[in-house]
């Protein structure tokens, strides 16, 4: 090779992050719209390499959609609210917004550095005025509508702190901040009635194209749970009614746990009060099962129904009062849990389910049996099966009055008050005459007061006179406002449909253009989403849909959730001390090396181990890519003619192919490694004979094929080859001829066919095929292929099940 000019990456990334900044699709307005999203950050300081590798992930994805001519919606905004920036200003005094608008500025930065090409035109903050604005509306549509409204619930609360904790703030229940003892208080608090659309989250979730896991995890969120609601009573002629899905083991209850906070413990508490008290202290707000289980005994006892035996009743702190009736019915032999508290508190144990061929005796059990079995011990009902048991002794407790048949969820209405100045203030006044009464709309937005004092000490609304005394809208009477705010999971549950008309002062959106361009098309985020803003979203897009906005059900129709980012084998932390500055690796190896390292060194939903060699490997692909850029650009005439011409044709058209065929299933890692190859195998050409025929073309389609994933050099060298990136290379078919390949053909493991297919072929086609052909056909006839075993341009293994 000759001398060429040194590859500078610091010179070429400040020349076109300008560039890059402006994000404006180059098929606006004409090619299919693709609504491209990764989840929008929270801006707590500078990015880390998780940000990175999502936000990689997607303007990669951005650039080659519209190669192929999409007109591609790409924006980018801030969850700006947020306990941080609280917690940020009780610490350093900076005011939370100031705060919060400084992080953005640096992230913006940062984003800019990576050659993230977003559509700066759409920018969302949830902080702003004008957010703030359409989130209260949303709100007072809700209230309206009936989906918002006011009740008691169970808080954290610091009572030296003076205020309300959350979850994550109590620390072995002590207060983060103070370590005082933690109590649990009742507040009247909003509520949104997510509750209204169980059925339809669920029914939904099989029409989504999401990882099966995403779904299973908010089907179990949703938790839809057929049981038997049944009675049972107390010694007092008071009755505790229990929510099970298992009556086939109801004669073998033999103790009752209720919630500290059941309405009837203050009935049937007398000489244990303090005791109680104790261990509402205890409880798991969570009902992490991972915690030891406490109890009070009661002094009364319950009935068991079908046994009349008396059975001992305790407060527990592992039973909420929010899950079922706040009071299960416990059965020792069969439960994990109910086992491990009899055998505490000396309870008998009584096996009522038994396994095959077995009979238990639960005095010499060692642990529960949770299993589905036979019934023993269950008067007329002992032989049956568990699931035969189950429908009989279902109508057998409500022919008798003691017991009916409902259907539960795990899913509860969304608790979206918060204790907190920095957030959006819930749009409501307090009249002594008129009660609660919504701030008219003409007077939105109710902004936050700069007065407030953070002191940690309270919530600083309610001590800022200025926000909290206000005059009700309806009479004029002096009265108060709300100082609680909304959860920050509301701002994130509406902002893809803001990003689309975010200009708008009128209204939250036009309706004809969210209708347009709705729903996303391809969402991209982490999976620890899944049942809360994942969900939350989804409500409130069936909520705003039946408020006549759309006439659309889902917001994402695709969604990819990245893997994890891990140093040494574990996620990147600062108290592990094994991050990686962003701002460090843009400076030593650029954006580009970084970008290809992340999409190159693991698939995307799989976790990435960050490897610093694996960075300078990339860079040093990126300077080779370099030097056959600049010597095609200075190479003249068309070169000498060689013999693996025709084989540099094959595999240029194989990689096209290949590298669009990855683009298409988020294979990136796969694609890179196809390009790397055209590279290495077009340098050593050059290195074995200087120019060629040929040489020049093949740099270029080179360089198309980089650009999505390495942005920066990719233009550059277009500029210098005088190449346009405007559309992805074409796979030359003819190059491709002569190069077919022979597939063998399994069924469940055994030859049976030998197929011959284009050497383009993609893997639908051969299963296609392969389903059709006659003598595969002879062998799966009557059977069910489960699924099927691909092995690149090798094998074929259907698997089927029952037949031949």
């Amino acid at each position: 090779m000759s001398e060429v000019e040194e590859y500078n990456f610091k010179k070429i990334e400040k020349k076109w992050a300008g560039v890059f900044a402006s994000g404006q699709s180059p098929n606006k307005g004409m090619g299919e719209k693709f609504y491209l999203l990764e989840m929008f950050p929270y801006p707590s300081g500078a990015l880390h390499m998780g940000h990175m590798r999502n936000y990689s992930i997607g303007d990669t994805y951005k650039r080659f959609l519209e190669m192929k001519g999409y007109d591609v919606i790409y924006p980018m905004g801030y969850d700006s609210f947020g306990l941080p920036a609280e917690n940020a200003a009780i610490k350093s005094g900076v005011h939370p917004r100031k705060w919060t608008l400084s992080n953005i500025d640096s992230m913006i930065e940062q984003q800019k550095r990576m050659g993230l090409s977003y559509q700066w035109e759409r920018l969302v903050k949830t902080c702003s005025d004008e957010y703030i604005k359409w989130n209260q509306w949303f709100f007072l549509k809700f209230l309206e509508k009936g989906l918002a409204y006011r009740k008691e619930s169970a808080i954290n609360w610091c009572p030296d702190c003076g205020t309300v904790l959350a979850n994550e703030q109590v620390v072995s229940g002590k207060c983060w901040r103070c370590d005082s003892i933690v109590e649990s208080k009742k507040l009247k608090q909003w509520f949104f009635r997510i509750t209204d659309y169980a059925e339809e989250l669920l029914s939904d979730i099989d029409g989504l194209e999401w990882p099966e896991k995403v779904n299973a995890q908010q089907k179990n969120w949703l938790g839809k749970s057929h049981g038997v609601e049944i009675d049972f009573p107390l010694e007092n002629g008071a009755k505790l009614t229990v929510f099970t899905t298992r009556p086939d083991t109801l004669w073998g209850a033999t103790f009752m746990a209720l919630s500290p906070d059941h309405p009837l413990i203050n009935d049937i508490s007398g000489g244990v009060k303090s005791a109680i008290e104790e261990l509402k202290k205890q409880r798991s707000l969570q009902s992490d099962e991972e915690k030891e289980k406490f109890g009070v005994l009661l002094p009364v006892k319950a009935v068991n129904p079908v046994t009349g035996e008396k059975i001992p009743v305790f407060a527990a702190n592992f039973v909420l009062m929010e899950y079922g009736t706040g009071a299960i019915m416990c059965v020792p032999a069969h439960d994990k849990r109910d086992f491990a508290f009899a055998k505490k508190y000396s309870i008998p144990v009584c096996a009522v389910i038994s396994g095959p061929d077995t009979v238990l005796a639960g005095e010499s059990m060692k642990e529960a049996f949770t299993e589905s079995g036979t019934l023993q011990n269950s008067a007329s009902f002992t032989g049956l099966d568990s699931e035969t048991a189950k429908e009989k002794i279902s109508v057998y407790l409500e022919g008798e009055g003691k017991g009916k048949r409902v259907v539960k969820w795990h899913l509860r209405d969304w608790l979206v008050s918060r204790q907190r100045y920095w957030g959006c203030p819930i749009p409501v006044i307090y009249c002594e005459k008129c009660g609660a009464v919504p701030v008219p709309e003409s007077e939105l937005p109710v902004l936050l007061p700069d007065d407030a004092e953070f002191t940690g000490k309270g919530n600083p609304l309610e001590k800022s006179a200025s926000f909290a005394k206000v005059k009700c809208p309806a009479c004029g009477a002096a009265a108060r406002r709300e100082t609680d705010t909304l959860d920050t999971f509301v701002d994130s549950s509406w902002y893809f449909l803001r990003y689309l008309d975010s200009q708008n002062n009128q209204k939250p959106f036009d309706s004809g253009i969210v209708t347009k361009y709705m729903p996303v098309d391809q969402y991209i985020g982490g999976i620890e989403h899944a049942t809360m803003h994942l969900i939350y979203a989804r409500f409130f897009t069936k909520a705003l849909r039946d408020l006549g906005l759309f006439d659309f059900s889902e917001p994402f129709k695709r969604l990819l959730c990245q893997g994890m980012v891990l140093k040494d084998g574990s996620k990147m932390s600062k108290s592990k001390g094994n991050t990686v500055s962003v701002d460090a690796m843009l400076n030593e190896h650029g954006a580009d090396a970084g970008r290809m390292f992340i999409l190159f060194a693991s698939p995307p939903e799989r976790d990435l181990e960050w490897s610093d060699e694996g960075v300078r490997g990339c860079s040093r692909f990126l300077k080779k890519l370099w030097r056959l850029g600049m010597e095609a650009a200075s190479c003249g005439g068309a070169g000498k003619s060689l013999p693996e011409k025709k084989e540099l044709e094959f595999i240029t058209a194989k990689t096209v192919a290949a590298v669009e065929k990855d683009f298409n299933r988020f294979q990136f890692n796969t694609a890179v490694s196809s390009i790397q190859e055209l590279i290495n195998f077009t340098q050593k050409l050059f290195a074995g004979h200087g120019n060629f025929e040929g040489f020049a073309n093949t740099v270029k389609t080179a360089v198309k094929l980089v650009y999505p994933f390495a942005p920066f050099i990719a233009s550059e060298l277009a500029e210098i080859l005088k190449i346009k990136l405007d559309t992805f290379p074409t796979c030359s078919l003819k190059a491709m001829e002569g190069r077919d390949k022979e597939i063998i053909i399994q069924i469940n493991g055994k030859l049976r066919a030998k197929l011959t297919f284009h050497a383009h072929a993609l893997e639908s086609e051969i299963v296609r095929a392969a389903c059709e052909n006659e003598k595969i056909l002879k062998f799966t006839e009557g059977s069910e292929i489960k699924k099927h075993i691909y092995v690149e341009g090798k094998i074929l293994n259907l698997v089927i099940g029952g037949g031949k």
